[in-house]
C-alpha cells in the first residue's frame, strides 16, 4: 500500500489566533542563526528558548513562529512527535509569553531528496547564471509540489533537500495529530496525483526561503 504524505503548515482561518514572534533566548537576546531551524538537520540547542508574542488571541496547539516558520506546539502534540517520530525531530522546551503551559519548538532534524520534477506543475531551479553558486541545481520555486514517495524511506516527518521551507508528515502523523485535537494546523496533500487547484506550494504562497 502506498504511504500518503502532507504538508504540515499554519490554518490562517482560526478565528482570532495568536501571532507568535521569533523564538530567543530566555534573556530575549537574538538567536546566532535565525534559520537555524529550517535547515532539516539537527541543532545543538542546550537551553530554553523564549517565544514572544506579536499579536494576543487564542493560543493553539500547534503555530509556527519568526521567519523561519518554526513549528511550536504544546505538551499534546508534542508527545505524537515524540512517540512516533523521535529520529525525525527534536523537541526544544520554550517559554511562550504569558503562559504557563509547556510549549516546544520542533526542529524537524531530518532532509528527504524527494521532489517529483514531473509530478508538479512548476518547477524551477537555481541555474549558474543566479549568481548563487552554492544553490545551483537547488530549487528557486515549486509550484503544486508532489513528492516520490518510493524515496521517502522511513522518514515520517521531514522537509525537502533543495526547498526545506515545508514540513512533510506522513499520513499517520496527520491522523494522529487529528486524532489528539490537535488546533493550528493544516493538512494538504502532496503525494498522488495534483488536484484542480493545484496544491499550490511556491514563493507566493507565504513560504519564506531560507537565507544564507
Amino acid at each position: 500500500m502506498e504511504r500518503r504524505f502532507f504538508r504540515l503548515g499554519i490554518d490562517v482561518d482560526v478565528a482570532g489566533r495568536w501571532h507568535l514572534g521569533e523564538p530567543t533566548r530566555l534573556t530575549g537576546q537574538e538567536l546566532e542563526d535565525v534559520w537555524e531551524f529550517s535547515h532539516g538537520q539537527p541543532v545543538d540547542i542546550r537551553e530554553r528558548l523564549r517565544v514572544p508574542i506579536d499579536r494576543p488571541g487564542t493560543p493553539l496547539d500547534f503555530d509556527t513562529a519568526g521567519v523561519g516558520q518554526v513549528p511550536i506546539v504544546n505538551a499534546r502534540v508534542a508527545s505524537v512527535f515524540r512517540e512516533m517520530a523521535s529520529s525525525d525531530v527534536q523537541l526544544i522546551p520554550v517559554e511562550v509569553q504569558g503562559q504557563a503551559e509547556p510549549y516546544y519548538l520542533v526542529n524537524v532534524a531530518r532532509t528527504v531528496r524527494c521532489i517529483d520534477e514531473k509530478a508538479c506543475a512548476e518547477v524551477l531551479l537555481y541555474s549558474a547564471e543566479d549568481g548563487r553558486p552554492e544553490r545551483v541545481g537547488e530549487y528557486r520555486s515549486v509550484m503544486g509540489l508532489r513528492i516520490d514517495e518510493s524515496k521517502v524511506g522511513n522518514a515520517r516527518v521531514f522537509r525537502l533537500w533543495g526547498w526545506p521551507p515545508p514540513v512533510i508528515v506522513a499520513e499517520e502523523i496527520k491522523t494522529a495529530l487529528e486524532r489528539v485535537g490537535a488546533v493550528g494546523g493544516r493538512f494538504d496533500e502532496v503525494s498522488g496525483s495534483i488536484g484542480p487547484d493545484l496544491d499550490g506550494i511556491g514563493m507566493g504562497d507565504g513560504l519564506v526561503e531560507p537565507h544564507d
